[in-house]
C-alpha cells in the first residue's frame, strides 16, 4: 500500500513501493548507464551530459500515453499481433519529420499483457514498429488513467472544481501517488533507448505532465519537449489543485512547451508568475520564459489534420458506404451534423436545446432540418456521464415527438461507434456542422469537415461534381480551433437562443457566401496539416536548444523542486581557499559588498546588521591593506546609523549617489544636485498607485521608486510596464533615468550607478599610490550587475597582469560575475576567513 504520509514526493520516488516492483528491462538499444536516478539523489550520481554519443544521428523519441499500434490476440490465442492505428496523432506527426530522422515511439498498450509475454511482445514492438512498451497492471492503469487522470486533472482543465462530492471528485493522494509512478515507470522505459546527446524527447498530454522532471533528473542537457492537448485553465482554477506547484515545476523541466492557442499559453504563463515569480518576454516573435538561467521556449500552435489519410477515405467513401444512399436518405433535407465523443463538455445537449428553439422560432424548418448527432464512445466514465448521456436521449425523444412527422425525424442520434468512412461519409452530405463543447482542447471535427466537402467536388460519383465546394460552420468560441476558424460563426453554446440563431443564419445563407467561407478555411486547413505542426514544433525545439552544449548544467533542488540551472561555462562556485589565498598575497585590496541579499538575508524584517557583521568589518577595515565598502540602494540616513560603529567603512547610499569614505568624513553626492524631475514623476507614480492596490511609493533623497511586489503579479506588471513607457516619454528631455528591477519601477539621476562606484573606488586608489591587485565585489540584484561589468572593464584595462578579481553573485543565476555563494551565510563565512587572515590594525583603536 502507497504511503499518505509524506510531503514531498521523496519516499514515493525511490521506488520502493508494488508498483513498481514487476517492472522489466527490455532490450536495450544504445549503451547509457542503466536505472533512472532517483529524485532525492545526490546530482553526483546523474549522467554526465559530458560523455560523447556513440551515435551521431539525430533521432526523436515520442513518448505518449498510448502506442499508435492496436493489439489483438491471435485466433488460437497464442501471442499478439500487432498493426499501425492509423488514426492516431502520434502516428501521422512523423510526416513532418525529415526522411532521415529515426522515430521511436514509448507509450503503454491499450490491452493488459501477462508477465511471461512482455519479453517476446517487447522485442516484437521494437524490431518491427520501433514502439518501446511501459507495461501497467490493470490496476495501476486504473488508478493513473480512470483516476488521477480523468477524476482530478481532465475535470480541472476543462474548469470542473468538485465544490461538493456530487459535483465531482475530491483529491485523493493515492490516485497521484499512482500518477507520479506511472511517469516514472515512462521515464525508465526512455532510459533504456535514449541517447542523451543526439536525441530528441516530445512528450504529448496532461497523462505525462510530471515525466520532464525524471528525465531532466538525469540528463541535464536533454531536448526536451512537451505538448499539452487539452486546455490549461485560468489561474484562478489551476490555483485550487493541492499538487499545482509539482505539477508545474514538473513541466518547466522541458525545453519547449507547446498549446493549441493563446489563451491557453498565456494562463500557463499567468500560473508561472503567480505561483513561481517567474517573467516572461516576447523577442522576435518568441515567447520566452526564464528558469534559472534557462529560456523555456512557449509554442502556439494547433495541431492539424492527416491530408493525406482523409483524401484516402475521401476516394473510397462512395464505393464503401455509398454516399448516394445518405442522398437519397435525406433527400430534400437540410442536415445539420454533429461529431462528438459523449462527455459532459460537449455540449451536446445544448446542441439538442438549440435545435428544439430552431424549429419552434422558424416554422419553415419544420419538417426540413434534421440534426444528426454522432456520439462516439466516451473514453471515461461516472455518474456525471450517465446523467448527462441520459438528458441527451430524453432531449431527442422530446424533439422527435414533438416536431417529428411520418417519414421525419429532426433529430438523428448514432450512440454507437461508427467507422471512419461512414463519419467522412456524413460529413459529404452536410450543409452544416455544429460544434458546441463548452470546454474543448482542439477538436478537429471543423477541419475534417472542410477538407470532406472539398474533397466532394472532385468524387466522379458525386452527384454536385461539377458545382462549387462550400461549407458552413458553427462552433462554440470555448474550443481551441475556434480561432483558426475566422470565417465560422462563433456562439457562446451556454446561450441556446443565440446558438438557434446561428444554425438558421448558416443554413439561410446565400450559396455565394458559404462557397467564399469554404474557401477561407481550407487555404488554412491544408497549409497548416499535422506535418506541419509536428515539423513547426521540431524546428522551435531545435532553436530553443541551440545552446545546450556551450553552457555548464546542473541540477538543484529535491523532489518536484528540481530544476537545472544553466550558466556560462566560467560561472563557478567561490571557494575560500582559493579566495584566502589570493587575498594574503595581494597589497591592496578593494572590497565592495551590497547589503539587503548579501550581508542581510531578504526576508528579514530588521535589517540590523548583527554584532557578528560588524565585528567582521571592523577587523576588515583595519586592515591597512583594505578599502572596504557597503554599496546599497538603501538611504544614507539609515546606513550610516546602522554602520556607525563601523569608523574607516566607506559607504555609498542610494545606488552610490551619496558617498562617504569614512565615518568621520562628509557625504558627497555624485551627479546632478537638482531634482525638478521629481515634481514630474511623483504625480504620475501617485495615480499608477491609486489604481493599483497593493503598490506603493518610496522616497528616497535622489530618486523615486514604485514597488508592486504585493499587488496582483500580472496587473502589477502590467501596470509597470505602462509606468515605464509613461515616465520615459515624459522624461525625455529630463536628467534623469527610467529602470525597471524586480517587482519595482525607479527614476534616478542620470549618471548614477553601482558601477561608478566601483570606478571611483579604484581610480582614487590608483591616484593615490595603491593600484588594487586584489578585487572582491558581491551583490544580489540587477543594480550590482552594472558593478560586475565595470569591475570586469576597469580590471582589464589596468597595467597589472597579477590582478586578482572575485566579483560574485549570491545564488545560482545567471550573471554578469563569474563567482556565486549560494546566500548570506555563505556569504558571512567567507568574510570571516577574509577577516580571520587579515593583517593585524594599523592603529591601536582597532
Amino acid at each position: 500500500m502507497l504511503s499518505r504520509s509524506y510531503t514531498n514526493l521523496l519516499d514515493l520516488v525511490s521506488g520502493n513501493f508494488p508498483a513498481l516492483e514487476s517492472s522489466r528491462k527490455i532490450p536495450r538499444v544504445m549503451t547509457v548507464p542503466a536505472n533512472i536516478s532517483e529524485l532525492d539523489t545526490d546530482k553526483e550520481n546523474s549522467v554526465s551530459s559530458d560523455v560523447q554519443s556513440s551515435i551521431a544521428q539525430d533521432r526523436i523519441i515520442i513518448v505518449s500515453n498510448e502506442l499508435p499500434v492496436i493489439a489483438e490476440r491471435r485466433p488460437d490465442n497464442k501471442g499478439w499481433s500487432f498493426s499501425w492505428d492509423e488514426d492516431s496523432l502520434m502516428l501521422q506527426l512523423k510526416d513532418g519529420f525529415p526522411e532521415d530522422m529515426e522515430v521511436i515511439y514509448v507509450g503503454s498498450l491499450k490491452v493488459e499483457i501477462d508477465e511471461n509475454e512482455q519479453d517476446d511482445v517487447s522485442e516484437t514492438l521494437l524490431e518491427k514498429f520501433k514502439c518501446v512498451p511501459a507495461f501497467l497492471s490493470h490496476e495501476l492503469f486504473s488508478k493513473f488513467y480512470h483516476g488521477f487522470c480523468k477524476k482530478q486533472l481532465w475535470p480541472l482543465f476543462h474548469y470542473m472544481l468538485p465544490f461538493s462530492a456530487e459535483l465531482g471528485y475530491r483529491f485523493d493522494r493515492s490516485l497521484w501517488e499512482a500518477y507520479v509512478s506511472v511517469n516514472k515507470l515512462f521515464s525508465q522505459v526512455v532510459i533504456e533507448v535514449i541517447n542523451p546527446e543526439d536525441d530528441y524527447v516530445w512528450i504529448h498530454d496532461y497523462h505525462l505532465m510530471v515525466l520532464p522532471s525524471f528525465l531532466r533528473r538525469r540528463f541535464n542537457r536533454l531536448r526536451l519537449g512537451f505538448f499539452l492537448h487539452s486546455p490549461f485553465p485560468s489561474s484562478e482554477i489551476y490555483r485550487t489543485l493541492p499538487v499545482r506547484e509539482e505539477i508545474l515545476k514538473a513541466v518547466l523541466n522541458s525545453d519547449l512547451i507547446g498549446f493549441h492557442t493563446y489563451d491557453y499559453a498565456r494562463h500557463f504563463l499567468s500560473c508561472c508568475s503567480r505561483m513561481l515569480g517567474l517573467e516572461y518576454q516576447s523577442k522576435r516573435g518568441y515567447i520566452g520564459l526564464e528558469y534559472y538561467g534557462r529560456t523555456i521556449g512557449i509554442k502556439i500552435m494547433p495541431v492539424g489534420v492527416h491530408m493525406g489519410q482523409l483524401e484516402n477515405v475521401l476516394s473510397l467513401a462512395d464505393k464503401e458506404w455509398k454516399v448516394g444512399e445518405l442522398r437519397q436518405r435525406f433527400e430534400g433535407k437540410t442536415v445539420l451534423l454533429g461529431v462528438d465523443d459523449m462527455d459532459i463538455f460537449k455540449g451536446i445537449n445544448l446542441k439538442m436545446l438549440a435545435m428544439e428553439q430552431l424549429l419552434k422560432s422558424h416554422p419553415k424548418w419544420q419538417g426540413n432540418a434534421v440534426l444528426v448527432q454522432i456520439a462516439n464512445p466516451s473514453r471515461g466514465r461516472g455518474r456525471d456521464l450517465e446523467q448527462i448521456q441520459a438528458e441527451i436521449e430524453a432531449s431527442t425523444m422530446r424533439i422527435n415527438e414533438e416536431f417529428g412527422q411520418p417519414g421525419y425525424e429532426p433529430v438523428m442520434l448514432i450512440n454507437r461507434p461508427i467507422s471512419v468512412s461512414e463519419r467522412i461519409a456524413f460529413y459529404t452530405i452536410a450543409e452544416c456542422v455544429v460544434v458546441t463543447a463548452v470546454r474543448d482542447g482542439l477538436n478537429l471535427t471543423p477541419y475534417e469537415y472542410i477538407v470532406c466537402r472539398e474533397g466532394t467536388a472532385r468524387s466522379e460519383s458525386s452527384s454536385d461534381s461539377i458545382g462549387p465546394k462550400k461549407s458552413v460552420l458553427v462552433v462554440s468560441e470555448f474550443i481551441g480551433c475556434s480561432p483558426s476558424l475566422s470565417g465560422a460563426i462563433r456562439v457562446n453554446p451556454w446561450n441556446v437562443d443565440a446558438t438557434s440563431e446561428a444554425m438558421n443564419e448558416a443554413i439561410s445563407m446565400s450559396e455565394h457566401e458559404k462557397q467564399l467561407r469554404h474557401e477561407k478555411h481550407y487555404r488554412f486547413v491544408s497549409t497548416h496539416d499535422v506535418a506541419y505542426w509536428s515539423r513547426s514544433f521540431l524546428q522551435d525545439l531545435e532553436r530553443t536548444c541551440g545552446d545546450h552544449f556551450r553552457r555548464t548544467c546542473w541540477g538543484i533542488g529535491l523532489g518536484f523542486g528540481f530544476r537545472v540551472v544553466a550558466l556560462d561555462p566560467n560561472f563557478r562556485k567561490l571557494t575560500i581557499d582559493s579566495i584566502v589565498a589570493a587575498y594574503a598575497r595581494a597589497k591592496n585590496r578593494a572590497i565592495m559588498l551590497a547589503y539587503d541579499g548579501t550581508l542581510m538575508p531578504q526576508p528579514v524584517i530588521n535589517k540590523t546588521p548583527s554584532a557578528e557583521v560588524i565585528s567582521i568589518l571592523n577587523t576588515l577595515c583595519g586592515d591597512p591593506k583594505n578599502v572596504v565598502f557597503i554599496v546599497s540602494r538603501r538611504g544614507r540616513d539609515s546606513l550610516g546609523n546602522w554602520f556607525s560603529p563601523c569608523e574607516r567603512l566607506g559607504i555609498a547610499a542610494e545606488h552610490g549617489f551619496f558617498l562617504r569614505w569614512a565615518g568621520n568624513e562628509e557625504w558627497e553626492t555624485c551627479g546632478q544636485t537638482t531634482f525638478e524631475w521629481m515634481q514630474i514623476v511623483e504625480p504620475v507614480m501617485k495615480v499608477y498607485t491609486e489604481t493599483t492596490d497593493g503598490s506603493s511609493i518610496e522616497t528616497k533623497e535622489s530618486a523615486l521608486v514604485w514597488h508592486h511586489k504585493d499587488a496582483d503579479p500580472g496587473f502589477g506588471s502590467s501596470q509597470a510596464k505602462e509606468m515605464l513607457d509613461h515616465l520615459e516619454s515624459v522624461l525625455a528631455n529630463e536628467p534623469a533615468t527610467v529602470k525597471s528591477g524586480q517587482y519595482i519601477v525607479e527614476v534616478k539621476p542620470q549618471g548614477v550607478s553601482k558601477g561608478l562606484v566601483a570606478e571611483k573606488v579604484l581610480s582614487s586608489m590608483t591616484e593615490n599610490g595603491k593600484e588594487a591587485d586584489f578585487v572582491l565585489c558581491i551583490g544580489d540584484d540587477r543594480s550590482d550587475e552594472d558593478m560586475f561589468e565595470d569591475i570586469g572593464a576597469l580590471t582589464r584595462d589596468m597595467p597589472s597582469n597579477n590582478i586578482s578579481v572575485f566579483a560574485c553573485t549570491v545564488g545560482q543565476k545567471p550573471s554578469k560575475a563569474k563567482y556565486y555563494l549560494d546566500d548570506t551565510n555563505e556569504v558571512i563565512t567567507m568574510l570571516k576567513a577574509l577577516a580571520n587572515a587579515s593583517s593585524p590594525p594599523s592603529s591601536p583603536n582597532f
